[in-house]
């Protein structure tokens, strides 16, 4: 089990304080709710008394403190000065779900997490603030603020994740060059942007699902496993093509979606530092898959110390066929 069964409390609290914020009218309830949904995650994060752990809990609340306080604060001055309270709101906002500029803080809490918490960490943890977000855009100076908020995510996701070899920071620099793409949808479309965010957590899920099982957390680790099987290396492969968007596995058809829209908007500037993200996380992506190329023989595998991946878990073949979506259905004929 992902978590002990008296936890469960604490995840439906989370899951609560989602939607009290989500649904609330005032500013006073949606701190209420993300109050409620930080002081739920921070017990999931310390399962167990280790130090990696109750750092990464520290370091989460401070940031997450201090989010807050900036949004109750600047929630004040909505009625007098109501421009200026939506743009610190707007900040509050990215400083808590990690967003470039505020994103120094999201690799460092993603290290010293086990992978389920790395998965609520990048996609449940940020649907209220995407949410909360979507209902601020009301002007265009907004509007072209998150615009530049998600090229920069964009450019730091892509250029941070290079020349490193340990997982859980891999994914969290991949995580805030997906959080770029949601941006520009959330300032073109109110509904688009959740779209995006299923297929990326349904994506993100497969691969946190499979790094649990084989508990590896660097890339030394996972190229060491043993490889009883050719599937093993492919499977890898194809979960980390689909989550960097190379048609025509899954990951690809939200971002070609939203390639078409911003086409037809003439938004060319944000689309070239997007699709030129998109190509440097393919780069960091690859050199996790090269490897696996190169050892696809089960007889080269490196150590027999380490544990086999065997594929007898249901859960794990039907979280993992998801990303092959898009190589099985003729889903792209509809979209034309």
């Amino acid at each position: 089990m992902l978590f002990p069964f008296s936890y469960l409390i604490f995840f439906f609290f989370l899951i609560m304080g989602i939607m009290i914020s989500i649904s609330s009218p005032s500013w006073f309830g949606i701190w209420i709710g993300l109050e409620l949904n930080l002081m739920s995650f921070i017990p999931l994060i310390s399962l167990k008394m280790n130090s990696y752990f109750s750092e990464a809990a520290l370091k989460y609340f401070l940031i997450q403190a201090m989010g807050s306080a900036l949004l109750i604060s600047s929630s004040f001055l909505f009625i007098s000065l109501t421009f200026i309270s939506l743009f610190l709101i707007l900040f509050s906002l990215l400083l808590k779900m990690g967003s470039a500029p505020f994103h120094f803080w999201f690799p460092q809490v993603m290290e010293g997490i086990l992978w389920p918490q790395v998965f609520l960490l990048s996609t449940i943890q940020k649907l209220a603030p995407l949410t909360l977000i979507s209902y601020l855009m009301v002007s265009e100076t907004l509007s072209k603020l998150v615009t530049f908020t998600a090229v920069s995510s964009a450019i730091i996701g892509a250029l941070g994740g290079l020349n490193l070899t340990l997982l859980r920071k891999i994914i969290a620099f991949s995580s805030i060059n997906h959080l770029s793409w949601m941006l520009i949808a959330i300032s073109m479309s109110d509904t688009f942007w959740l779209f995006y965010f299923s297929i990326y957590s349904f994506i993100l899920l497969s691969i946190t699902s499979m790094f649990f099982k084989l508990q590896t957390y660097s890339l030394s680790s996972l190229i060491k496993l043993d490889q009883n099987s050719s599937m093993f290396p492919l499977l890898i492969s194809f979960n980390f093509l689909s989550l960097s968007g190379l048609p025509p596995f899954t990951g690809f058809i939200p971002k070609w979606m939203l390639i078409q829209i911003m086409m037809n908007q003439n938004l060319f500037f944000p689309i070239f530092f997007l699709l030129l993200s998109a190509l440097t996380t393919l780069y960091f992506y690859l050199r996790i898959i090269i490897p696996f190329i190169l050892i696809l023989n089960p007889s080269m595998s490196f150590s027999k110390k380490f544990k086999s991946f065997t594929f007898s878990s249901p859960s794990i073949i039907m979280k993992t066929s998801f990303n092959f979506l898009g190589l099985l259905l003729p889903v792209y004929s509809l979209l034309l």
